[in-house]
Parts: structure tokens; C-alpha cells; sequence
């Protein structure tokens, strides 16, 4: 073990001279693991050079393993897939194979667990690329290097093969074969033989400093992180445009707006558009003018009536010809009468059907929420109330006869309450609107069933007069 140190020691001076990656974003590599030596490449006689690998795997008979971490590479990736790089490795050679003087048998002999040392430099060629993988990494590899056996040492020439799975950019599963044809004088001092080594191997050396995974080399943008594709500089609100270009890097916009958004896209700017979520003109700062009175809507009393500066925007003229002016007329685009403020009433007609579909409101049972079938009919109460918008109405709540007289009067008033309240929040004005209850004082249909409590729960929409 005396020459351990030393192989270890001239590894790590050509640390920075040369090795073995696989690419140039992470140039370093280092592999290390086990290694088996097999003497049987030297023990023919005769033959042609194939009898030498005759038997290459005999692992068991003729392969010396030391079980432990028995090799070092250190390397670095030269360019155009070659890399350069040297290997220590140390092993005991207790399985010396020989060939018989009386026949071509070979015979296995332990030669006194002769203590092996190698320190071998490599040239080696990558066909990861040629094949378009980046998992699997086939090699060949020459070079050269010096070997230590017992008491004897010898120069080597060196050749072979090897496979790498690469479990990411970083971390790979190496195999590397090489046979070493020896110098010596001498078989029995250092034959020729065939040396594998099999182990990890790591790659680094590239520099990330914003950490998103763009080499800095590549990176336009290396201290702020971005993606891939927009060569490491980010793009914050994802519009394609590089927060360095983008006057609103926080906030996705058009190229023509240099990265800022038009909302409403009437050709103006969110940061320059008073109204950046309605369409408007340019000539008022990207707000509207609806009726295109040249009054713009925030000023017009009448936005989407066209009609005078003079009067506000709002039009002379009676549009709906009632007899009603539009500024006295509480519906100006709806022909009504004059008693009526210009808006239409209620026929007798529109009342019935008004009464019919209160009467289908239905309520689940003790309670005030209606059931699914009944927001149909509540719809079409609002589109008639929304067509005589002058026209009052009183909402009364009935129940069924169950549970007390209180209690039922009180879930009257809210079921009328409730649906004053729908009508309300869809656009019925609440001084057109009153509600009140009735308890299980006025019912329609039996008590005794369950279809008759059913329409007993109920609320009335009428007229007021």
C-alpha cells in the first residue's frame, strides 16, 4: 500500500490539468468504485490476438476484485465530445492466470496476493451525441500509463470501451473496460491484462448564480432567474417580453405597449387611459362617449342618449312620442302615458299573468329558501316588473298549517321578505316593493296533504293602486 498515496496525490495534481466530462456546461468530473484486474490476456502461448479475451468474463476464477473503493478518476471535458483525464486504482492480485506447458488448458495459481497500483492516463471520446441520447453514454477511450505489481513496475498502452447512465445532468453509472499491454521484460513481472472499473460518476464545475438552471456561459440575464426558453431572463407576468424591455414587468400587456395591457382595447394604455376598464376615444383619454354627443359619459347625464352640451348630453325631443319630453319622461324609450309619467301601465292582462306566476312561488317546507323550480318563475316576475318600472307592488307570504301560529307568521313575513329581496337585488327598485305576511291564515289548497301544503307555501305578487 506504500505506492497508495502517491497514485492519489498525482490525481489531484492533474485535477487541474485534465479529466474525463462529459460536456462543457459542467467541464469536472470525478468517478470513483471498484476495479477488476484479469491476467488471462496474457496467459496464451499461441493464438491469434482474440484467444487472449477468450474468457473475459470469469469473474469468479479470474478476475481479482479488491471489495472496496479501489479507483479514482479525475477529468475534463476538452471540447467536440473528447475529454482527457488520469485514474488511480489500487487492487491485490491473488488469481494469476498461466496456460499449462502440456496443453492449452489455463491454470489459476495465487501468486502471493501481490499488491497492484496503476496510475493511467486517458484519452476518451464520446458518442452520446452522435446517438442523440442524453441517458446513455457509450466510449472508447486510448492511452497510457504506469503499473506497479509487488516489486516490479511497468509502462502500459491502453485501450477500451465504456458505458455511462446518466441518472441526471450530474450523476452517472459508469462501466469502463481497458486492456493494458505491458512493457515489462517479463511476463511474471507485469503481464499484459485487462482492467475494468465500475462506479459513479459525478460532473460539475458549471456556474449557475441565479440558480435557474442556465450555465452562466449561456445566460443573458445570470444574476436574475428566467426561464430556458427566454434565455435565463424572466419574464415575470409571462407576456414574452423580458422584464428588462417591459415598462410593466408585474402586469401581462402587448408588445405595441411595450409590455403594458389595454383592457379595454380601445388602442389606449392601461397607464394612460382614464378609463382602463370601458372602450373610449383617445380624445378623451380613452373614456367613452356612448351616444357620441360629444359629451363623454362620465360628463353626459344622458350616456347613451345622444343630445345637447347645452342640456348635459341629454336630448330636447320626446323619443318614444308619448307627449312626454325625455327630461320629465321617467321612461323616455318606452311609449307611455301622461298620468303615467310617460311610462306604460300595467294592463289587466299583464296583471293576471303576473298573479298566476306568484302563485306557483314554491318554498321548501318550515322554511324560507325556495326550491330549484321556482327561480324560473321568480325571472319572469322580474322581466314584467322590469317593463312597468312606474308600477308598485305588494309581496305576500303564506304557509301551511304546520307548527305553531307565531312561528308560521313569522316565516310568512320572511318568505315575502325573501322574495322581495330577489326582486331587489335584480334590479326592482325597493320603494316600487312591500312585503308582508299572512301566517296560514289565507290558504289556497288543503292542509291535509302534502301537494296542498305544497301550494298553501306560497307568496302573492299584486298590484297596488
Amino acid at each position: 500500500m506504500k505506492h497508495l498515496n502517491k497514485i492519489f496525490a498525482a490525481a489531484l495534481m492533474v485535477f487541474g490539468l485534465s479529466s474525463q466530462a462529459q460536456d462543457s456546461d459542467n467541464p469536472w468530473a470525478i468517478s470513483f468504485g471498484v476495479n477488476a484486474v484479469d491476467t488471462q490476456a496474457s496467459a496464451t502461448r499461441d493464438g491469434d490476438f482474440a484467444d487472449r479475451f477468450n474468457k473475459p468474463f470469469k469473474v469468479k476464477d479470474n478476475w481479482n476484485i479488491l471489495p472496496s473503493v479501489s479507483y479514482l478518476t479525475v477529468s475534463r471535458s476538452v471540447g467536440d465530445n473528447f475529454s482527457v483525464g488520469i485514474t488511480g486504482s489500487v487492487n491485490k492480485i491473488d488469481k494469476f492466470v498461466t496456460q499449462s506447458t502440456e496443453s492449452s488448458d489455463y491454470i489459476v495459481t495465487n501468486p502471493g496476493d501481490l499488491t497492484y497500483y496503476g496510475l493511467d492516463g486517458i484519452i476518451r471520446y464520446s458518442f452520446m451525441n452522435l446517438i442523440g441520447s442524453k441517458v446513455i453514454d457509450p466510449s472508447a477511450h486510448i492511452g497510457g500509463g504506469y503499473t506497479w505489481l509487488g516489486d516490479y513496475s511497468a509502462g502500459t498502452v491502453n485501450g477500451g470501451l465504456g458505458l455511462t447512465f446518466w441518472f441526471n445532468d450530474n450523476v452517472g453509472l459508469s462501466w469502463q473496460t481497458s486492456y493494458k499491454k505491458s512493457f515489462s521484460d517479463t511476463r511474471e513481472e507485469v503481464p499484459t491484462h485487462v482492467q475494468h472499473l465500475a462506479g459513479l460518476t459525478f460532473k460539475f464545475g458549471g456556474k449557475d448564480t441565479d440558480g435557474d438552471g442556465v450555465y452562466d456561459k449561456d445566460d443573458a440575464c445570470p444574476e436574475v432567474a428566467g426561464p430556458k426558453e427566454l434565455n435565463g431572463c424572466p419574464d415575470t407576468d409571462g407576456d414574452t417580453i423580458l422584464d428588462k424591455d417591459d415598462a410593466c414587468p408585474e402586469i401581462a400587456g402587448l408588445v405595441e405597449f411595450q409590455g403594458c395591457p389595454d383592457t379595454d382595447g380601445d388602442g389606449i394604455a392601461d397607464k394612460d387611459d382614464a378609463c382602463p376598464e370601458v372602450a373610449g376615444l383617445k380624445s378623451f383619454q380613452g373614456c367613452p362617449d356612448t351616444d357620441g354627443d360629444g359629451v363623454q359619459d362620465k360628463n353626459d347625464k344622458c350616456p347613451t342618449v345622444a343630445g345637447p352640451k347645452e342640456n348635459g348630453g341629454c336630448p330636447w325631443p320626446d323619443t318614444d312620442g308619448d307627449g312626454v319630453l325625455d327630461k320629465d319622461d321617467k321612461c323616455p324609450s318606452v311609449k307611455g302615458t301622461v298620468a303615467n309619467n310617460g311610462c306604460p301601465e300595467i294592463s289587466e292582462e299583464q296583471i293576471t299573468k303576473l298573479n298566476a306566476y306568484a302563485k306557483t312561488i314554491l318554498f321548501n317546507s318550515g322554511k324560507s329558501t325556495f326550491k330549484q323550480e321556482t327561480f324560473a318563475v321568480l325571472q319572469s316576475i322580474t322581466a314584467i316588473l322590469k317593463e312597468y318600472p312606474s308600477s308598485k307592488f305588494s309581496i305576500e307570504g303564506h304557509t301551511d298549517s304546520d307548527g305553531k301560529d307565531a312561528m308560521n307568521q313569522k316565516l310568512s313575513e320572511d318568505r315575502a321578505g325573501a322574495v322581495k329581496n330577489y326582486l331587489i337585488e335584480n334590479g326592482i327598485a325597493s320603494d316600487r316593493l312591500t312585503s308582508t305576511g299572512f301566517g296560514e291564515s289565507k290558504p289556497i289548497d288543503t292542509n291535509k296533504t302534502a301537494k296542498g301544503k305544497a301550494n298553501n307555501r306560497r307568496v302573492e305578487v299584486k298590484l297596488v293602486k
